[in-house]
């Protein structure tokens, strides 16, 4: 398997610098299990991490090794992985040849495949099989890691190598024109041309940082994990029966001791039903405040000082690197370009976003005042009393939408959505092996041709060690170097495992979610470029939702609904009259579902955008953020600061919580596409899509790939048009508006 050095020091920045998969114990118990790995290793010390270095086999150029993964392989294997692609680029800088693009640039995409192996092995510990051991191995490694990827990136004749390639690129073809630029600008932006003295603070940053975000990871998972909401039976009135069915599920299976029949656990998916149908409103307050304090309990797992003190780091690497804050060195090579153009279009959507809130909350509150509940809407009845309006206004029941909405026939029908766009098939196989045994696999080929696609792998169910939410992973990344080699990717969700042979119903925003991150597999799956570095989804941050937001569109198109929206009883389809009503409510709640997303953006932009970041409270600092930009009281940002897993974690979406509206832009405007064409499976449409927006990687300017497909530049008024919101005024024309015709960083960072 090849995977380029820039593509692994991407994965070890996500994986050391970003968290999610940590589930933190107690501080006893982490040091017995400290304690016990030790004794372990003693034990075991033949253990060399070979197994997880070694070379794939099997179909389609080899598969991970996952039947010979084993938790005390994983530092022996980080170790010798780091020290062989040590020895590689030791080499390579102080070769006397002549730097080409050949011997440098193609060299380290070529390099690092032994690492890269076992990165993927660290992924899947780090994110789905957590645990104290592994916990005890992140503490361990992360400052190691992140140390290591500044030795790259500071090796002086490494990066004279590089800039001599990139002096001399104009014989080079585009893409590997656009390769070069982007090794270049990495190098710049880590700090290669910095003097000694101020790479040697730049590594101490780094490895602090790595540190904190761990650290950061670790406390709100043991925060997701420790509080739980314990129901009995007098507790369910006005739940579904799936939400309580799974409660009770989440009870049977809490590993520890249960102290009721049902549990509420403190994640999204568990919490969102429960404020939805519950009627007991002590108790939605209880739910409600247990989960928004996450990582924020004035306790040893507490998050605010960690969040001061990544501030103030980053703040200074970024000075120190010459940018006059970490917005700025953030959204540098975004399609953004500049942290005004993402404020500006975040600040024209927020008054529509606010006054819809207004209006939601009077529908609410007259609900409740009919209902003679005499209360004023609070937090914790939004979600509640947003489903009787829905019922009232819609006659729409999102339980009886849920009844139709089995997973496995969703998956089919994501499946089959794929093969009629871009002619692939997925067919499951058994043969393969996997890391857990709830994860299934497919071979996907092309239909047309017969020919392999790749692989996709899909782990559905929540368990304890795996981080909250979903994603989706490259395992291998497409690229055709020295030939072909497939991509294989995989899809990780958190739905609740319910008891054999009951069906797993979900939500129309869980199905939402699910085609979502589809959409992520098939940019991976669609790949079509040379080089491993510019493969799939390794677009700018505020590029890279754009495609899986467009998926979301074809779980309500009537082919999906119709053939894989079956009633998990009678297995009739979804009927017409309720496709109808959830059309009529399809902008229904934007306003709080809009609105507590951008107020976490401004905040995340207000953070790393500060003139002085060396001293924050973040509870105070995110009280005034939210008044300055007039929160609406009856609502919380959807991600507070001490829970703010995108941003302090890690900096894959630091000062870029912003890029979920930025896609969205796009997103929309690609939809409409397909509306104004022969419908959503239009060939005449998907066609361009797949070879502009898909295949392509980042091969070429975002911008430019978007308006070969579109044949113009985006459109933001689609965004407003799409959410219901007024569009007069508000956004630009097709040439674009708040800084959307900004274009991407080109061949020179410079630009």
């Amino acid at each position: 398997m090849k995977k380029s050095y820039l593509t692994t020091v991407s994965a070890l920045a996500a994986l050391t610098l970003s968290a999610g998969a940590a589930l933190s114990q107690d501080a006893e118990t982490e040091e017995a299990a400290a304690t016990e790995m030790s004794a372990d290793a003693e034990m075991t010390a033949e253990v060399s991490g070979d197994a997880l270095l070694a070379e794939w086999e099997g179909p389609y150029g080899g598969v991970p090794a996952f039947d010979k993964m084993s938790v005390d392989q994983l530092q022996p294997a980080l170790e010798k992985g780091m020290d062989m692609a040590r020895a590689q680029l030791e080499a390579l800088a102080a070769s006397e040849e002549a730097p080409t693009f050949e011997n440098t640039i193609a060299a380290m995409e070529r390099g690092g495949e032994e690492l890269s192996r076992v990165f993927t092995y660290y992924g899947i510990y780090s994110s789905n099989l957590n645990s104290p051991e592994v916990q005890a191995v992140q503490r361990e490694m992360s400052p190691k890691l992140a140390a290591f990827q500044d030795e790259i990136y500071q090796n002086s004749a490494l990066f004279e190598r590089v800039k001599t390639v990139y002096e001399n690129r104009e014989d080079l073809n585009a893409e590997q024109q656009r390769l070069v630029w982007d090794y270049y600008t990495d190098f710049v932006r880590a700090g290669a041309a910095l003097d000694d003295e101020q790479k040697a603070r730049v590594g101490e940053i780094n490895q602090r940082l790595a540190t904190l975000y761990t650290n950061f990871s670790n406390n709100l998972l043991h925060d997701e994990e420790a509080y739980v909401t314990w129901l009995g039976e007098d507790d369910l009135e006005g739940l579904p029966e799936s939400t309580v069915n799974a409660a009770k599920s989440a009870a049977d299976n809490y590993e520890g001791e249960a102290e009721g029949e049902y549990a509420i656990t403190n994640t999204r998916s568990s919490m969102d039903p429960f404020l939805t149908y519950s009627d007991d409103r002590a108790l939605r307050e209880e739910v409600w405040r247990t989960y928004y304090s996450r990582g924020d309990n004035g306790d040893e797992y507490d998050n605010n000082a960690l969040i001061a003190e990544i501030l103030k780091l980053r703040e200074e690497r970024s000075r120190i690197l010459g940018y006059d804050n970490y917005a700025q060195y953030a959204i540098e090579k975004q399609v953004a370009a500049e942290p005004q153009n993402a404020i500006d279009l975040m600040m024209k959507v927020w008054p529509s976003a606010v006054a819809r809130v207004e209006e939601e909350v009077a529908e609410m509150q007259a609900i409740a005042d009919e209902e003679g509940a005499d209360i004023t809407i609070e937090p914790w009845d939004y979600r509640y009393y947003a489903e009787k309006v829905r019922k009232a206004k819609y006659d729409l029941d999102a339980n009886e939408v849920k009844n139709y909405l089995q997973l496995s026939n969703l998956v089919d029908g994501m499946f089959w959505m794929a093969g009629e766009l871009y002619g692939f098939e997925f067919t499951p196989t058994d043969d393969l092996p996997v890391y857990h045994e709830d994860v299934k696999t497919w071979e996907v080929t092309d239909i047309e041709s017969g020919d392999p696609v790749g692989l996709f792998y899909f782990d559905p169910y929540a368990r304890q060690g795996k981080r909250s939410g979903a994603w989706m992973n490259a395992y291998r990344t497409q690229e055709s170097m020295d030939g072909e080699v497939l991509p294989i990717v995989s899809n990780n969700s958190n739905f609740v495992k319910v008891a054999e042979g009951e069906p797993i119903l979900i939500s129309w925003d869980d199905a939402s979610t699910l085609f979502h991150e589809f959409g992520h597999a098939l940019h991976g799956l669609n790949s079509d470029v040379t080089y491993p570095t510019l493969s799939g989804t390794a677009v700018p941050r505020d590029y890279v939702e754009f495609p899986s937001q467009v998926h979301e569109n074809w779980l309500a198109t009537p082919e999906v609904l119709q053939n894989y929206a079956l009633h998990y009883e009678t297995g009739e389809p979804i009927p017409d009259a309720l496709v109808q009503k959830i059309e009529n409510a399809g902008t229904f709640r934007q306003g709080f579902d809009t609105t507590e997303y951008l107020a976490s953006a401004l905040v995340d932009m207000k953070y790393h955008t500060l003139e002085d970041a060396s001293d924050v409270d973040p509870d105070a600092f995110e009280r005034q953020a939210l008044e300055e930009i007039g929160m609406p009281d009856e609502l919380p940002m959807r991600h507070r600061s001490p829970q703010f897993a995108h941003i302090f974690s890690g900096e894959g979406y630091a000062a870029g919580y912003y890029s979920y509206l930025w896609a969205d832009t796009y997103g929309a405007d690609a939809w409409e596409a397909f509306e104004e064409a022969e419908g959503p499976y239009d060939p005449a449409v998907a066609e361009p899509f797949q070879k502009w927006i898909l295949s392509v990687g980042n091969t070429i300017d975002p911008t430019v790939a978007y308006e070969n497909f579109r044949g113009r530049p985006v459109d933001t008024n689609a965004l407003l048009r799409q959410r219901g919101f007024p569009v007069s005024g508000v956004a630009g024309e097709a040439s674009g508006d708040a800084g959307m015709d900004t274009p991407a960083p080109g061949n020179d960072p410079a630009e």
